[in-house]
């Protein structure tokens, strides 16, 4: 009865773990697009929402913290617990990620964008989908998805590190255009970010299911190694 219990709350729990994700991957996608549509009501709702998935996160840690105390988990349990609660734990920084895109809007007021954005929402796009699959595999413990899913994060890397690129030569041909560059910098640096707390996840997930601590590394990982 007892472990039927446990299993029972736990998908609840799973459950709600999925739906902060989809709150967060919302988020994500949402203040890019008002950014590049230059909505300010569309950035202030993302704040504004932030107060949510942060509520929710609070809640999923305490039905989290209930089960510790009642349930007296051991080996796989206890893992699957503690690891859930570094998951969301992530999440919510995905979230204030989204946030801080939102803020800059916010802050860049009548300013127009320093340049159209195109690998900008390129990047949140991989970054969204990337969490996406990430829980998918969290919740069926899908070692194999979750040692794949941070390779991708080379991809993210690689637009962040042209759009910086880009930056630097427009900074230099026009020195006045540094703070508006400096917007979609922090922008592009808020979402490579999204990419590696992925990472954390898929290391977690594959915690849970081998009891195996190990760093995913990508292949821009080993390049830096060299």
């Amino acid at each position: 009865m007892i472990r039927k219990t446990f299993e029972h709350e736990m998908q609840q729990v799973k459950d709600e773990v999925l739906l902060l994700g989809s709150m967060v991957e919302h988020a994500i996608i949402a203040s890019v697009e008002a950014l590049k549509k230059r909505d300010i009501k569309g950035a202030e709702k993302i704040v504004e929402e932030d107060k949510e998935i942060n509520k929710k996160r609070f809640d999923i840690e305490r039905q989290l913290m209930i089960l510790i105390a009642t349930q007296q988990p051991m080996a796989h349990d206890l893992r699957l617990l503690a690891s859930t609660m570094e998951i969301i734990s992530e999440l919510e920084r995905m979230g204030d990620y989204a946030k801080g895109i939102a803020n800059i809007n916010l802050r860049m007021g009548e300013e127009a964008l320093l340049k159209p954005l195109i690998d900008i929402p390129r990047m949140a796009q991989i970054g969204a989908g990337m969490l996406h699959r990430s829980l998918t595999a969290f919740v069926t413990e899908d070692v194999k998805s979750a040692q794949s899913i941070p390779t991708e994060d080379d991809e993210v890397d690689a637009l962040y590190n042209q759009i910086y690129r880009e930056l630097m030569l427009i900074i230099i041909q026009d020195p006045k255009s540094i703070e508006r560059a400096n917007w979609l910098l922090w922008v592009a640096h808020n979402l490579e970010r999204v990419a590696d707390r992925v990472t954390n996840i898929c290391e977690r997930t594959v915690f849970i299911a081998t009891g195996e601590i190990n760093e995913i590394k990508s292949s821009d990982d080993e390049f830096w190694r060299k």
